[in-house]
């Protein structure tokens, strides 16, 4: 039978020295399209410091992870799992599983427990994570920046670099297949009406349909995008901002898929939207993305652009183009200033070019 580790991230007020500070870089997700410069100058530069970024991954972590309903907390720390964590381990026991519950605060922590599927020393001395490993993984997430800070440190794990890639690393990847992970949302009733990760997918969020789904299910391979500021993105990013009234400010960027050039930095943009999945097809009530697909191995994106016209009597009348591509790799230079964005519902700031590219297949979750 197998072993089954259940993952919790701790409160970002417990994060390691050198994350983002009590306002977490990397927490629940804001209003999408309402960034702000403040809090995201913080995730900026997390995103782009190598060391920070890891850091700042656990503060996907929230303070409602020690919500009452799942247990007390003990100097700002959780001390009992959440109800849905209890109810899934209860539900692998009751299977047979060996199962242990693990609360890691730091990136340390995290990394004790991703240790657990290193496959045997290669000769090559690469950590490589184990494909036939009888332990399996369950991320209890309050948010898909949590869910995130997880993965992010498996691709730190296993990423090669690039001076050592070995001949069985599939030439369109830089990582190699990542173990799957169990997802349990922490709020199963979703009382938001945001569609997170786990909603897009199907997966179940009913504690014992999680255990199920571990057990017996088969893992759904995912693509990946990775980032050159050092993270990683499994739904998508949203660029732009909006005033205190929730109305989009212009930006102005130079946009990139591939071979296509979406903007070239002299339109006033509204939005970019990166989709690996569907998070950020939509701004209010405009389309951006057509129908992102996480397993097509292509990423979509999207600008909006405020064009004028005029119509027959003279009027002026603002209609708003979206231009859309698809590709492998995707380049947003800004061209004034910072500009904020929101990644896997983490805030940040854009102030150069950042890019985005592909790892088809790259992650996996157990679905039933």
């Amino acid at each position: 039978m197998y072993d089954v580790v259940l993952l919790t991230l701790g409160s970002e007020r417990d994060a390691p020295a050198g994350a983002c500070g009590s306002g977490g870089c990397c927490g629940a997700a804001p209003e999408k399209g309402a960034a702000t410069a403040d809090d995201g100058a913080k995730a900026d530069a997390c995103a782009t410091d190598g060391a920070t970024a890891d850091a700042c991954a656990t503060d996907g972590a929230t303070a409602d992870a020690c919500a009452p309903a799942g247990g007390a907390t003990v100097d700002g720390r959780c001390d009992t799992p959440r109800v849905p964590v209890l109810a899934c381990a209860d539900a692998l026991t009751a299977r047979g599983a060996r199962v242990e519950t693990v609360t890691a605060r730091s990136d340390a922590e995290i990394d004790e427990v991703l240790a657990r599927f290193d496959g045997p020393t290669r000769p090559d001395g690469l950590p490589w994570p184990d494909p036939d490993s009888k332990t399996r993984l369950v991320v209890a997430s309050a948010s898909d920046a949590q869910l995130r800070a997880v993965v992010r440190r498996l691709v730190r794990r296993y990423a090669p670099p690039p001076s050592r890639r070995p001949d069985d690393l599939p030439g369109n990847r830089t990582v190699p297949d990542l173990p799957p992970i169990g997802v349990l949302p922490l709020d199963p009733a979703r009382s938001t009406t945001h569609r997170d990760l786990a909603a897009q997918l199907g997966l179940p969020r009913d504690p014992a349909a999680v255990a199920a789904a571990v057990l017996d299910g088969t893992p759904r391979r995912l693509d990946l995008l990775r980032n050159d500021g050092g993270s990683v993105t499994l739904d998508g990013a949203l660029v732009g901002a909006a005033d205190d009234n929730g109305r989009p400010l212009h930006w102005r960027g130079r946009v990139e898929v591939d071979d296509a050039v979406l903007s070239n930095g002299d339109d006033p943009l509204l939005a970019c939207a990166i989709g690996n999945a569907g998070g950020y097809a939509r701004l209010d009530d405009v389309a951006l993305l057509g129908a992102p697909d996480p397993t097509d191995g292509l990423v979509e994106v999207a600008v909006a652009v405020p064009v004028v016209t005029r119509s027959a009597l003279g009027r002026k009348r603002v209609r708003l183009e979206v231009r859309r591509a698809r590709g492998r790799a995707v380049a947003v230079l800004p061209r004034e200033g910072k500009v904020p964005f929101l990644d896997d519902g983490a805030e940040g700031e854009l102030s150069r070019k950042r890019s985005w590219w592909t790892e088809p297949g790259a992650w996996a979750v157990w679905a039933s």
